[in-house]
C-alpha cells in the first residue's frame, strides 16, 4: 500500500509543508506567504505562524489523495457498514469489500492493512506536533496549550477507532520510529485509559470558544463530546451523562430543523467538522455512496434490514436515502453527502462529531442511572426534528426505553463513523443480530485481523484469535 506505518520526522514535516501549501485552507488558518521547502524541526516549530503550517496538514481533509486526514480515503466509512447490517456489497461490483459483507476477511487484505496505516500514519505527525510545541519557548503559553489540547484530542479519536476495529493495538505517543516500530499491542484497557488520559487532559487546556470562526479545530465541547462517547462505550454511565450534558447544556449548539441541511458548512448541529479541500472531489463519502447515475445499480445499496428500521413519515428516510431504478428495481443508497464535485451550490463539510449524537449518548446513560423519563425525552428531541411523534416506548420497563434508544441510533447515525458497526459489538448483540441476518458470522469476527504485513514487521504483535 501507499503508506507506511513509520516514517522519519522529517518526512513527516516536509508531508505537512507540501499538503498546507498545495491545499490553501485559509478558512483553518492563514498559512505565512512562501513558506521554506526544506526546515528543520527547530525552525517548524519556530513561532506560531511555522506551527500552524504542520497543524494544517493534520486537519487537511482532501478526499481521495491519501494525504492529511487519516479518513481522507473513506476506508472505514465503507468497511464498518458492510460489516455491519447498513449497506450491500458483492462480489461483482466492490469484490475485495464485499469479504467484509461475508466475513471471509484475511490478514493479507489490502484494505485493511491501508486502514491500520493510515492512522498510524496521522498518529505519527500528531505525535510530532505534540513534541514540537511540548516547553518550547518560541511559542506563547496559550498557544502551546491549545495545539496540545487539539492533538490530544485528534489522537484519541484515532485510537477510540483502532481499538474498536482491531482491540488493543500499539500505543504510540513518541516519534522514535525504533522503538515505535517494536511495540506490542496494548489491551484495550491500556488504550482505553490512554484515550482518557488525553482527553481529561484535553479539557484542561482548551476553552469553550473555538480558536477560528469555523468548527474545523477542537475546543473544550468536542473535548468533552468524546469523552462522553468513551465513557459510555466503558459503562461509565454517570460520567458519560456529564460530559454529554455539559455539550447540550452549552447553548453553543443547536439540532437543525432540516436533516437536509445537517452536513452543511458552518450547520449549527456541528461540533467538529473539517472542510473539504479536494480537488475535484469534495467528501469521499459522496463519491463512495452515490451512483453517477439515478438509473443504475449504487455501489453500496442500503439494506433491507436498515432500510425497514425507518417509520412511516420519518423525513431522514427523504432526505438521507437516495433513490436509483434499474431494471424495474429501486434501489436505495447513502444520501447523506450530496455532493460529488466541488462545483455543488451548497457546500458540505465532512462531519465528525454533532449534537444529536449527545442526545443518544445522554439518553443511554440516563437509561442505566433508572431516569427512563429523561432519557426517553432526549430521544424525542431527535425524533421530533426527524417529523416523527415520541416515542411509544414504556418508561416503566427498562428493556422498551434501551431498544427505543438503540433504535433511534440506529437511524439516526447510519453510515457515520462505524456506529452501527460499534453499537452492534459493545451491546453484546453482533452475535445475536448478524447471525440471524447474514450468513457466515461468527463471534470473533467482531474484530478485525491485524494486518499480516505487520505481523512480519513486528514480531511482537499477536493476530486477534480466530484468524
Amino acid at each position: 500500500m501507499k503508506k507506511k506505518l513509520f516514517i522519519p520526522y522529517r518526512t513527516v514535516i516536509a508531508a505537512l509543508l507540501l499538503l498546507s501549501t498545495i491545499t490553501g485552507c485559509k478558512k483553518l488558518i492563514e498559512i505565512p506567504a512562501n513558506p521554506p521547502t526544506q526546515i528543520t524541526q527547530a525552525q517548524q516549530f519556530g513561532d506560531s505562524t511555522t506551527t500552524m503550517t504542520a497543524l494544517a496538514g493534520v486537519y487537511t481533509y482532501a478526499a481521495s489523495t491519501g494525504i492529511g486526514f487519516a479518513y481522507d480515503d473513506g476506508l472505514q466509512a465503507e468497511i464498518t457498514p458492510v460489516s455491519a447490517d447498513e449497506l450491500l456489497a458483492t462480489s461483482s461490483t466492490e469484490p475485495v469489500l464485499s469479504l467484509f459483507y461475508n466475513y471471509s476477511v484475511l490478514p493479507n487484505n489490502g484494505y485493511l492493512s491501508q486502514l491500520w496505516a493510515n492512522h498510524y500514519t496521522n498518529l505519527y505527525s500528531v505525535n510530532a506536533i505534540l513534541a514540537g510545541v511540548a516547553g518550547n519557548t518560541q511559542l506563547s503559553l496559550s498557544f502551546r496549550n491549545q495545539v496540545t489540547g487539539e492533538m490530544k484530542v485528534l489522537r484519541s479519536f484515532y485510537y477510540f477507532n483502532l481499538v474498536n476495529l482491531f482491540g488493543g493495538v500499539p500505543v504510540v505517543t513518541s516519534t522514535d520510529y525504533r522503538v515505535n516500530s517494536r511495540l506490542p499491542r496494548s489491551t484495550v484497557d491500556s488504550v482505553y485509559s490512554k484515550i482518557i488520559s488525553d482527553l481529561t487532559d484535553a479539557q484542561k487546556l482548551l476553552k469553550p470558544g473555538y480558536p477560528v470562526n469555523d468548527r474545523y479545530r477542537p475546543n473544550l465541547y468536542v473535548a468533552n463530546a468524546l469523552l462522553s462517547r468513551v465513557y459510555l462505550y466503558r459503562q461509565q454511565w454517570q460520567k458519560a451523562y456529564d460530559a454529554a450534558n455539559s455539550v447540550i447544556s452549552s447553548g453553543i449548539y443547536s439540532l437543525v430543523q432540516d436533516p437536509g441541511n445537517v452536513f452543511l458548512d458552518n450547520s449549527t448541529e456541528a461540533l467538529w467538522q473539517l472542510p473539504a479541500t479536494g480537488p475535484q472531489v469534495v467528501t469521499q463519502d459522496a463519491q463512495n455512496f452515490v451512483p453517477y447515475s439515478n438509473t443504475v445499480v449504487p455501489p453500496f445499496p442500503v439494506s433491507t434490514f436498515l432500510l425497514s428500521a425507518f417509520e412511516t413519515g420519518d423525513t431522514r428516510k427523504q432526505k438521507w436515502l437516495g433513490t436509483a431504478t434499474s431494471g424495474g428495481q429501486i434501489y436505495y443508497y447513502p444520501y447523506k453527502y450530496k455532493n460529488i464535485l466541488t462545483t455543488a451550490a451548497k457546500r458540505e463539510d465532512y462531519m465528525i462529531l454533532r449534537l444529536a449524537e449527545l442526545y443518544l449518548i445522554r439518553a443511554e446513560a440516563l437509561q442505566h442511572l433508572g431516569r427512563n423519563s429523561d432519557a426517553l425525552s432526549d430521544v424525542n428531541t431527535v425524533r421530533r426534528r426527524a417529523g416523527l411523534t415520541d416515542s411509544k416506548a414504556d418508561p416503566s420497563s427498562d428493556s422498551s426505553v434501551s431498544d427505543a434508544i438503540m433504535h433511534e441510533r440506529q437511524v439516526e447515525l447510519f453510515c457515520e463513523w462505524g456506529h452501527r458497526w460499534y453499537d452492534l459489538k459493545r451491546t453484546g448483540s453482533a452475535t445475536t443480530v448478524l447471525s440471524q441476518e447474514k450468513s457466515g458470522f461468527k463471534g470473533f469476527q467482531q474484530l478485525y485481523p491485524i494486518p499480516l504485513a505487520q505481523l512480519q514487521a513486528n514480531n511482537l504483535l499477536q493476530q486477534n484469535p480466530g484468524y
